[in-house]
């Protein structure tokens, strides 16, 4: 892969006067891991409604690939391989870990295809790979009720990755997890990372060093700042607007 493969070019979102996003320009090229941050308020959430399609841009380009997102439905932009995962997990809990990931595993959804529905064994490869990659092997035939609030995280993660996205919008994975929960998390994206683009928005500064990518500061809704973690921590207009708070 190479290239761009999401493209925001001055978009605005306006609410009854408020502009929650205010002439946004962003790239996400084929494979990258592109770490959000920025404070309270900053447009974070209405940039990833605008580009999952929940949300309606007033101005502006949103082109994923060729499509244009603006004009697209959410099951719409779903399909055409955008993921993504809340702050808040959603799970099954009274199903296995397995069965979780076995509900999200791409395929037919009609009717007849649910009642003739029989597990592959290249289905069942993919959910035993998945649950290797997300760390949750030995809790394969564990509810999901049972798992821990990090566990839970890459469990809804590996939910998404059964449906096999491009490009993954991942909102402040971990927040209440412990610290060894959140070095798993880091490492966890970064490999998912190169094969499908991911874009993180996270509070976390050293969660976000962990991940060694590229940093977007947003902060009314526009870009404030862009580059390396350090360079983004030492920008003035950065330490002013939210880091010095």
């Amino acid at each position: 892969m190479s290239g761009p493969v999401l493209y925001l070019d001055g978009v605005s979102v306006v609410f009854d006067g408020f502009r929650a996003l205010n002439a946004l320009s962003l790239t996400i090229d084929a494979g990258e891991l592109r770490a959000i941050i920025g404070p309270n308020g900053a447009g974070k959430t209405t940039m990833m409604d605008v580009i999952t399609g929940k949300t309606r841009p007033t101005a502006g380009t949103v082109r994923f690939h060729e499509h244009d997102l603006t004009k697209l439905d959410e099951a719409t932009i779903a399909n055409l391989g955008i993921g993504r995962k809340f702050q808040k997990p959603t799970v099954f809990d009274a199903l296995t870990v397995f069965e979780n990931l076995e509900l999200a595993l791409k395929a037919p959804r009609g009717p007849i295809a649910c009642l003739r529905w029989v597990l592959s064994g290249e289905s069942r490869r993919r959910i035993e790979a998945t649950l290797d990659e997300i760390g949750l092997t030995a809790r394969a035939h564990d509810r999901a009720g049972l798992l821990s609030h990090g566990q839970r995280q890459w469990l809804e993660i590996g939910m998404l990755l059964m449906q096999d996205p491009e490009l993954l919008l991942v909102d402040e994975p971990v927040a209440g997890m412990t610290d060894q929960e959140t070095e798993h998390t880091a490492a966890l994206l970064v490999r998912i990372a190169g094969r499908r683009s991911v874009v993180v928005v996270e509070h976390d500064l050293e969660f976000v060093r962990a991940l060694g990518s590229k940093v977007t500061v947003l902060c009314e809704g526009a870009m404030l700042s862009e580059g390396s973690i350090d360079h983004v921590q030492n920008d003035p207009k950065v330490i002013d607007v939210y880091l010095g708070r």
